[in-house]
């Protein structure tokens, strides 16, 4: 028999209310002959714990382990080894007997692997972040599972991404203080509206103007219909971009399952201790399947309704995405997906010291609102056969954000739309060359972007009238892009070697128009991305990687007319070098890596007063680290626990001659990590989860001194704790799992700033706040 704890370690395991790892206990007595099955394929976590209840056997395994593996269902008579066995097939994982029905979950042995020198076409490596191609990317990469998500209480992509090593997303603020919009900075680049990064859908730009308006203060992405977030910090440049500096962030929605299958989630939280004492639900929906000759559908609905910490900020969103797939024989296939996505929200906007200091939770701004809507279509195809692979995708987005906002003297009603009509082919093949094996890839992406923005204002008057379109108009330009982008690399494979050199071109016509002064700026412009990756296998779980890689930010619509007129019609560009070593056993994995940054001609937009801050150059450099461990690889007593930690040291200075030089880059943290137990027994999860970050400052000078509007000043460090407690009611009551958890458990009061917006100032940070989770799958 297992080693048994004893009523201590029991009450201990109690206390420290942890989770992630997952083994199942079940019924005292075991049939010795066969028994039938019918397990549907579905996530091998699921599959297991399914078999575990059927066969009446312990099975023991770490949630890492199982992330994002896919079980192929089991479907007949088996005895409980061959059952496992069989449920195990395909998945890179093998049973070992730990005593009288209990087993454990191990990576299969090296006679079982495929060995290193045998060459794959890998293709598009970002498709579903499996993990193998995470540990096989040769630079800094990370993927949030949903399982994670939910762990976390997370309804927010920032509470996901805050997860990851040298990623900050603070709360929301500025022009982007709501639930749509998007706010983060990695390795220290600036995070307001998360403009320094690619940011994708399933491979789609998420931006409403991808090169000419890259910020996020609409952001169609809700965390219901996403099955995975996947951050490459480094050795992405040549396949992905453009804003490609601060990497590339892909959001992967829910996979079309291969049963039909219905899944829905509510998630109802409130802030006791917020002088807003409402509640804010978010709800979501997966209904769909895959028939027997290869035609799969499925429909992803996620919502939210209501408001959070702050008055002023009652949200609603609906974001509902169609998907489907045909395989019509082993090589070809099609895809297709369509979004829907409108929302509107209040922004309860930034505080003065004064009104921060007399209610953080007020908002002294009932005029300020955004609402928007975005559709979208994506069809696709892929061929895959032997050593070869062509994908081809198209996609168009027509989006409109608009919104009321207090601009001091005056109330601006903001309307602006955009249409993306985009084309991205694909192309691998791989061959042999004497001793290395290659695989070549060639891409093309073709995108034509177009704008308009308008603006219209009424005086702020005691009796105040919200303005409309018949009102005074002081903006009305258009705006738009061609480009197209290239690239080739090639994976070049000898021995235990990795090694890719590539290239991007890129090759950009953009403009604007000032429909009211009729002045046309104008601005073309080229700029080639070479790079090159290395990765070394010391062993099948652990390598080593290196790349040097060039990147770059487009010129965007708002900044045209201060950069024609000054000549500086060019590129952001900046230099990226990475160096890390990466342990995958199944159990254990663990990542450390350094990197560096040279960002030349760096520019800046100021909302206040319609201005360009050339912050030029800047440096980036530091070391990030994470470490996953399921717990019962040191110990069978400790079978249940996992931990896991990250930690990042960012040094992001301003290297442009003049008064500034040296200091650090604003909203950047110099210190920031995360740590968490987990436990789980039977069919209870249980956690305790923190993260800390240090100080940051509001502007280029540093300023140490709090100003008296809030919007200036140094931005404390601060250290958060939260916690949860999960039960699994299993089949018999429809997979019926309940949750209940606390975010912020110590009420830690904490803030962030907004400088140069319109509704700049203090943002208090999320209070202690209470949830519940329900979810249920048919």
């Amino acid at each position: 028999m297992p080693q048994q704890p004893t009523p201590l370690a029991r009450t201990l395991r109690q206390l420290l209310l942890g989770a992630s790892l997952s083994f199942t206990v079940l019924p005292q007595v075991v049939a010795a002959e066969a028994k039938p099955y019918h397990i549907a394929p579905a996530s091998l976590e699921a599959a297991l714990n399914q078999f575990g209840r059927e066969a009446g056997v312990l099975i023991s395994f770490g949630s890492q382990v199982t992330a994002g593996l896919q079980s192929r269902g089991l479907s007949g008579n088996y005895s409980a080894d061959e059952g496992l066995q069989k449920l195990l097939e395909g998945t890179g994982l093998q049973a070992r007997a730990e005593g009288d029905k209990a087993y454990s979950l191990q990576p299969a042995s090296a006679a079982a692997t495929v060995e290193l020198q045998t060459s794959s076409v890998v293709g598009d490596w970002l498709g579903d972040a499996a993990q193998t191609n995470v540990f096989e990317h040769p630079g800094a990469r990370d993927v949030i599972r949903r399982e994670e998500f939910e762990r976390q209480g997370a309804t927010q992509a920032r509470d996901v991404l805050n997860r990851i090593p040298g990623v900050n997303a603070p709360e929301n603020n500025g022009t982007g203080s709501h639930d749509m919009a998007l706010n983060f900075g990695i390795r220290g680049l600036n995070p307001r509206l998360a403009s320094r990064s690619t940011v994708l859908m399933d491979g789609i730009p998420v931006p409403f103007a991808p090169y000419g308006q890259p910020q996020l203060s609409f952001a169609p992405i809700s965390m219901g219909n996403m099955d995975a977030v996947d951050v490459v910090r480094g050795g992405g440049a040549v396949r992905y971009g453009p804003q490609n500096v601060g990497g590339i962030v892909n959001f992967v929605t829910r996979a079309i399952p291969d049963t039909p299958t219905v899944k829905g989630g509510l998630q109802t939280e409130t802030s006791p201790s917020s002088s807003h004492d409402g509640f804010k639900t978010t709800g979501n929906l997966l209904a769909g399947g895959t028939a027997d000759n290869g035609l799969g559908g499925a429909i992803l609905y996620s919502g939210t309704r209501g408001g959070d910490w702050r008055e002023n900020s009652n949200t609603r969103i609906d974001d509902l995405i169609l998907k489907g797939k045909y395989q019509l024989d082993d090589a070809n296939s099609f895809n297709a997906m369509a979004q829907y996505y409108e929302g509107q929200a209040d922004m309860p906007g930034g505080l003065n010291v004064k009104d921060y200091k007399a209610d953080p939770y007020q908002s002294t701004r009932p005029y300020d609102k955004f609402w928007g809507r975005r559709t979208m279509f994506n069809a696709g195809y892929r061929y895959q056969e032997d050593r070869r692979e062509f994908t081809a995708n198209t996609f168009f987005t027509t989006t409109l954000r608009n919104g009321y906002l207090d601009q001091g003297n005056f109330l601006s009603l903001s309307p602006r739309e955009y249409w993306v009509r985009g084309l991205e082919t694909r192309f691998a093949q791989g061959f042999d060359l004497g001793p290395t094996s290659h695989e070549v890839g060639v891409g093309y992406r073709y995108i034509s972007e177009a704008g308009h923005e308008m603006r219209y204002r009424t005086p702020i008057s005691a009796n105040q009238q919200l303005p409309n379109t018949n009102s005074r108009n002081d903006r009305d330009t258009r705006g738009a892009t061609e480009a197209n982008a290239f690239f080739i690399d090639d994976r070049i494979d000898i021995g235990k070697w990795t090694i890719t050199p590539g290239v991007r071109y890129e090759m950009i016509e953009s403009q604007q128009t000032n429909n009211l002064s009729n002045v046309k700026y104008k601005g073309d412009y080229n700029t080639a991305l070479p790079a090159l990756n290395v990765l070394y296998h010391l062993t099948e779980d652990w390598n080593l990687y290196a790349n040097t890689e060039g990147s770059f930010g487009s010129v965007q619509y708002s900044q045209m007319p201060n950069r024609v007129s000054s000549g500086e019609v060019k590129p952001e560009k900046a230099r990226t070098w990475e160096l890390g070593t990466r342990y995958d056993n199944g159990s254990l994995r663990a990542e450390i890596g350094a990197f560096l940054i040279n960002f030349d001609n760096q520019y800046d937009s100021n909302q206040t007063n319609d201005t360009v801050i050339a912050r030029g150059e800047t440096r980036h450099q530091g070391v990030e680290s994470s470490i996953n461990y399921a717990l019962d690889g040191l110990s069978p007593a400790l079978a249940g626990f996992d931990v896991y930690a990250t930690y990042a040291y960012v040094d992001a200075t301003i290297r442009e001659d003049g008064p500034n030089k040296g200091n650090r880059v604003p909203f950047s943290s110099k210190h920031k990590g995360t740590l968490g137990v987990g436990y789980t027994e039977g069919r209870w999860k249980l956690n305790v989860d923190s993260s800390y970050q240090s100080s940051q400052f509001a502007d280029n000078a540093n300023t140490q001194a709090e100003t008296a509007d809030g919007a200036n000043g140094r931005i404390p460090g601060y250290m958060l704790f939260s916690s949860r407690a999960a039960y699994d009611f299993g089949p018999q009551l429809s997979d019926l799992n309940v949750a209940v958890g606390v975010k912020n458990i110590f009420n830690k009061q904490y803030f962030t700033r907004s400088f140069d917006d319109n509704n700049k100032g203090k943002y208090v940070g999320e209070p202690r706040t209470v949830y519940v989770q329900t979810s249920i799958a048919f």
